[in-house]
């Protein structure tokens, strides 16, 4: 059997190293904010080009951080806008409406899947304080785009970078490429931890000050609250874990990137379209996602070869029940991606045999 993701074997490439990190925190006696946390939160702040980086509980933590302090900072206020990808993850949309603003859904481009910049200004309005892109799969989003539209109506621009560790455009980083960005550390990203985590990147002193203290209950110093604040903050652990695998995310991210070329230059059947093929280092394939009009079909062709694949996502949010209140709209092109997407295994503890081996079943799928 391959597997869409083993993580012991992931995590096994990146031992001694792991271990010792892991033992090294657990035996310091110091479990928050301490000298692990501090350390990795310089690293990926350096990493990304960034000034600032915060380390939260977890991805959807650090959106909705990001946009609770831009309201403590008068930024926005309860019921303003915030333009957000409708085919994204469900988690984008919920830390906008934990926020207490309201999501307004964009379509996606049919190739890239990414938030399609053609629509954003139809749907700005007088109440529209910011453009949330998801870089979905690993595909930064067309960062030059968005920012036009942003600059040219004040808007803020917030990266959500959780499937997109490292991926380039023009020559920077995501968590860079607008006024603040979130990822998410969940063991199965790119960048993974051993337990949940996440981060918010910014070059915006203000914004990260602010954001620093509604991670821990909305205060600087101890037992002097200043927000109204959460607790959600990047333990010891994880972040030792993490900056261990930091020094490999690029080299993993090529090993990614070379898989995908693996398939986009094998896989040759008519019933299933390929992702878009990125040579500039603006995907990181942390999902590679192909379609087919007989995704279920797909799937259990792969399975009967001993392939295992996942689906991403299999309910657009605008239909999921939480969701009811947007059930009325007409989104086609996310609805497609939702019912056709199925991702294949692509990570970089796979070896050539099993690519091979993915291309040879994909290529045998007939209709």
């Amino acid at each position: 059997m391959i597997n869409y993701c083993n993580l012991k074997d992931i995590n096994d490439r990146y031992e001694p190293a792991l271990t010792e990190a892991v033992v090294r925190a657990a035996q310091s006696g110091w479990y928050i904010r301490g000298k692990e946390c501090g350390s990795f939160e310089q690293a990926f702040a350096a990493y990304c080009g960034c000034k600032h980086c915060i380390g939260t509980g977890n991805g959807l933590d650090a959106l909705t951080i990001i946009l609770r302090s831009y309201c403590a900072m008068g930024a926005m206020e309860p019921g303003d806008e915030v333009i957000v990808p409708a085919n994204t993850y469900i988690a984008t949309i919920l830390s906008i409406i934990e926020a207490g603003l309201k999501p307004v859904l964009c379509e996606p481009e049919a190739t890239s899947c990414n938030i399609d910049t053609t629509l954003i200004e139809s749907l700005i309005t007088e109440r529209t304080r910011a453009i949330m892109p998801v870089h979905l799969y690993g595909l930064v989003a067309d960062m030059d785009g968005v920012n036009a539209i942003a600059q040219k109506h004040s808007l803020k621009v917030i990266e959500d970078c959780a499937q997109a560790h490292g991926a380039m455009w023009n020559g920077k980083r995501t968590g860079s490429l607008g006024d603040a960005a979130a990822f998410s550390f969940y063991p199965g990203k790119n960048l993974g931890a051993l337990g949940d985590g996440g981060a918010i990147t910014t070059n915006d002193t203000q914004l990260a000050d602010t954001a620093r203290a509604i991670a821990n209950y909305g205060s600087h110093k101890k037992y002097t609250n200043i927000y109204k604040g959460v607790n959600s903050r990047l333990d010891e652990i994880q972040a030792a874990a993490l900056g261990v695998k930091l020094q490999h995310l690029d080299s993993d991210n090529e090993r990614r990137r070379e898989i995908a070329r693996k398939y986009i230059d094998g896989i040759r059947n008519p019933h299933i379209t390929l992702p878009v093929a990125d040579h500039n280092g603006n995907h990181v394939y942390h999902i590679f996602a192909v379609t087919s009009p007989q995704r279920d079909k797909l799937q259990r062709h792969l399975m009967e070869h001993g392939i295992e694949t996942l689906t991403h996502y299999p309910i657009a949010p605008h239909k999921q029940e939480a969701m009811r209140e947007y059930s009325h709209l007409e989104l086609p092109v996310t609805e497609r991606i939702h019912a056709q997407e199925l991702s294949l295994p692509c990570h970089p503890a796979m070896s050539d045999n099993e690519v091979q081996q993915v291309i040879e079943a994909a290529n045998s799928f007939t209709i």
